[in-house]
């Protein structure tokens, strides 16, 4: 498995042209073994192909565009791309207006020589952390794939299309942990920086006030590298010791109803970080249970939700995934001044979590209570609906907290892919990013 940032790294150092890993990641596209035929819902494979050799001259002649000139990204349905309806993993926008222009993530890919192979499954209007889509299908976790377990939500192509080698990354998105969520359940590593640092301008929205994009990869510099491409200034990574590393673990909510496998999993990552140098507190952090009272009638991402919705649910509701269209429907019970009360109960909040979080490196903790279940285990609405509030449970406390997190594979060697999340406030993700290498160097040392 070559990682991204080891393809850019092989780039740089002439050892290999970007065809190679062009088209191996479109003949893994094509390959029935794989879930090519889930993962995309539109694909490029001669834009890709050409973009490819076009890129190839360029590294030849020392004129390459960026570090990824080439290399084969996946974008996630929810970004405009100019020509083509964006359809955000939903039948219903499949005959609205074409876009007039690229979003501005896909601008910036494309200046950067990316060669875009395709956009990416998704749950339909990113309203769900399960991946389940039943329009287009659901692609498999790679992780025992004869059973068919979720991939996680709402970028499940987008992670399964880095774990099959459909691409090197992948542009997703996050609401309340949908980028982190399917990283975890598939083995890899998915940042979520700050919201206001990549421009979403050209993206379909789900919740304006929690909507950011990020990145799914292999490892820590990979996501690095990704998102130093489609954020408005790349972040500065320094090298980081454990030694030095004081990291809060939180004791309220985050650590309610983990598995087995998580709960080992867990474990086996503190004591290493522990070995590592690493200064751990636990930390009561009781004000994580007041998300419960927040968000009790849908909270600020049905709201907003439904503002964009309202229009289409209200005139073709049997259009919509069951699932998604019940969640959004709550939005419908909330007031304007509803929103304006859960708006200044959210910056009360903000302001309490970051006064606790203060003199601590970042915040741990599992980045999903439970491993992937299979797909038909959710087929009953209330067990898809409980499930689904487990996962969002602890990622989507950063989206609340306006802050940036990245989790990180953090299981055994042949055990069900865990993740760990590693989160810090607003504004601190160089800090957060370097803290993740050294992590990630840890979890790797005895994995």
């Amino acid at each position: 498995m070559t990682t991204l940032w080891q393809a850019s790294q092989q780039l740089q150092a002439g050892n290999v042209q970007p065809e190679t890993f062009t088209q191996a990641a479109l003949a893994a596209a094509r390959d029935p073994e794989k879930e090519g035929s889930r993962v995309f819902i539109t694909r490029y494979e001669a834009q890709a192909t050409q973009q490819a050799i076009e890129a190839g001259e360029r590294w030849q002649a020392r004129q390459s565009r960026s570090p990824i000139d080439g290399l084969p990204i996946s974008i996630k349905d929810l970004f405009d791309v100019k020509g083509e309806a964006t359809t955000a993993g939903s039948r219903l926008l499949s005959d609205a207006p074409v876009a007039t222009a690229n979003a501005s993530v896909v601008e910036k890919l494309n200046r950067a020589g990316a060669a875009i192979v395709g956009k990416t499954n998704m749950t339909e209007f990113a309203f769900s952390g399960l991946g389940i889509n039943p329009h287009y299908g659901t692609p498999a976790n790679p992780w025992r794939r004869e059973e068919k377990r979720i991939p996680g939500g709402s970028s499940s192509g987008a992670a399964v299309a880095v774990a099959d080698g459909l691409c090197l990354g992948a542009i997703g998105t996050d609401t309340g942990g949908s980028v982190r969520i399917p990283a975890a359940l598939c083995g890899l590593t998915g940042f979520k920086p700050g919201a206001s640092r990549i421009d979403q301008a050209g993206t379909l929205p789900l919740a304006p006030s929690l909507d950011s994009i990020g990145v799914i990869a292999h490892d820590v510099r990979s996501c690095w590298l990704l998102d130093s491409i489609i954020a408005e200034r790349p972040l500065e990574m320094r090298e980081s010791d454990l030694r030095h590393a004081r990291f809060a673990v939180p004791q309220t909510r985050v650590l309610d109803d983990l598995d087995r496998d998580v709960a080992q999993a867990w474990q086996y990552a503190l004591d290493l970080l522990r070995e590592a140098g690493a200064t751990l507190v636990a930390l009561p952090l009781t004000e994580l249970d007041e998300l419960n009272t927040l968000n009790a009638r849908g909270g600020i991402t049905a709201y907003e939700a439904w503002q964009w919705h309202q229009r289409t649910a209200l005139a073709r509701p049997e259009a919509y995934d069951p699932q998604v269209l019940m969640r959004l429907q709550r939005g419908s019970q909330l007031t304007e001044q509803d929103a304006a009360e859960l708006y200044q109960q959210r910056a009360a909040w903000q302001r309490r979590i970051n006064t606790a979080l203060e003199g601590f490196d970042a915040l741990l903790m599992p980045t999903v209570p439970q491993i992937a279940p299979t797909i038909a285990s959710l087929d009953e609405p209330q067990r898809y609906m409980e499930i689904n509030a487990l996962m969002l449970r602890n990622t989507s406390v950063i989206n609340m907290l306006d802050g940036c997190a990245i989790s990180l594979p953090c299981h055994p060697a042949g055990h069900a892919p865990v993740g760990l999340s590693l989160a810090a406030v607003h504004g601190d993700d160089a800090r957060l990013i370097s803290w993740a290498v050294a992590v990630e160097t840890a979890l790797t040392r005895r994995s």
